[in-house]
């Protein structure tokens, strides 16, 4: 994992991890979309992280970066938009360790609750997720605790990775993969393994336009920081850090393009996974369909995979998005439309 003082994630690093999280993290079905096959004229299959023990992918990161805490660890704690956090519980949990779970004041309470059901503590700091970032520093130094951060950290980045392995395993005819793109652990991993199993598969980044760090970030060259806005992908919400090691490079290195899609087209594409699909998944899980859905992928080759990363969201919301009601979340409002197929 080290070359000198530059740190790398590989191929190894992947399969280390996937023998960490075996036998709790699960290897989740991937499953053909009928409607988005036959949308797009091309095979589309979603990789169901919503069935995870904790109902989203990020439970194999934190799985995979507690498992490797030295004896004697304590404590942990993180910075979360929500799902790392709830991650990062569990696995403590499963350690006998204390979780100090950072978040701002953009997290859904139904994210909040969910980290409290699994014995964590839970600190709500600022308004963006680098206020959050700073309280979890801040607890490493003045109690011992080790931080796992949720995308710049090796072992979280070859957990997510794991991903990629299995979708590649069971389908190695993939052309495309679609990623969820936040601080770009996600990527980073599945990127990792889809590269390295066929260097000519297409990997794309997919993020919201509203305070989308990484994609930011690559135009510009280096990490920039961004204003945090509510959205109904809040899973994709948060800076990237301004001293990032490892998931910036990684994503510039490793994926071929970003694509931002609007919240109107999450809201839609959310109705889709849901209507035609049966799934109820968080807003971050629909910008693969999203993308597609509005035309912006057109030009891509299938078989395509998508991962669906999440469930966590607060069912009112999800209610009122399927019922075609306009929904109100801080300083955002997605005019509401009714689902026709």
């Amino acid at each position: 994992m080290t070359q000198g003082e530059v740190i790398i994630v590989d191929m190894k690093d992947l399969l280390s991890a996937q023998k960490r999280i075996h036998g709790v993290a699960i290897n989740t079905p991937f499953i053909p979309s009928p409607f988005m096959s036959q949308f797009s004229n091309q095979e589309v299959l979603m990789k169901m992280e919503t069935m995870q023990p904790i109902g989203a992918f990020k439970l194999r990161g934190a799985l995979s970066a507690v498992a490797a805490l030295p004896d004697g660890t304590t404590g942990v704690t993180c910075c979360s938009t929500g799902n790392h956090g709830r991650g990062v519980a569990y696995a403590a949990k499963s350690r006998g360790l204390r979780a100090v779970v950072c978040m701002s004041e953009l997290v859904p309470q139904a994210k909040i609750d969910g980290i409290k059901a699994l014995g964590a503590e839970v600190r709500i700091i600022g308004t963006s997720q680098d206020d959050a970032m700073q309280e979890s520093h801040r607890l490493c130094a003045a109690e011992g605790l080790a931080n796992i951060s949720p995308f710049d950290d090796a072992h979280v980045i070859a957990g997510q990775g794991t991903i990629g392995l299995e979708m590649l395993r069971k389908r190695p005819d993939l052309s495309t993969i679609l990623v969820p793109l936040s601080g770009g652990g996600l990527a980073a991993g599945v990127a990792t393994a889809a590269k390295t199993i066929n260097p000519n598969i297409t990997v794309i980044g997919i993020s919201m336009d509203r305070g989308a760090a990484m994609y930011h970030s690559l135009r510009a060259g280096h990490p920039v920081e961004v204003a945090e806005h509510a959205s109904l992908a809040d899973s994709l919400g948060g800076g990237i850090g301004q001293n990032n090691q490892l998931s910036f490079a990684m994503c510039r290195d490793l994926l071929d393009d970003t694509i931002l899609v609007t919240e109107d087209e999450i809201r839609h594409a959310m109705q889709v996974l849901f209507f035609e699909d049966r799934i109820v998944a968080e807003g971050a899980s629909a910008v693969g369909h999203a993308a597609m859905l509005s035309g912006k992928l057109d030009h891509v080759k299938g078989p395509i995979g998508t991962i669906i990363t999440g469930r966590n969201l607060d069912m009112p919301t999800f209610a009122q998005i399927m019922a075609g009601n306009d929904v109100h979340l801080g300083d955002l409002f997605v005019k509401g439309t009714p689902y026709v197929t």
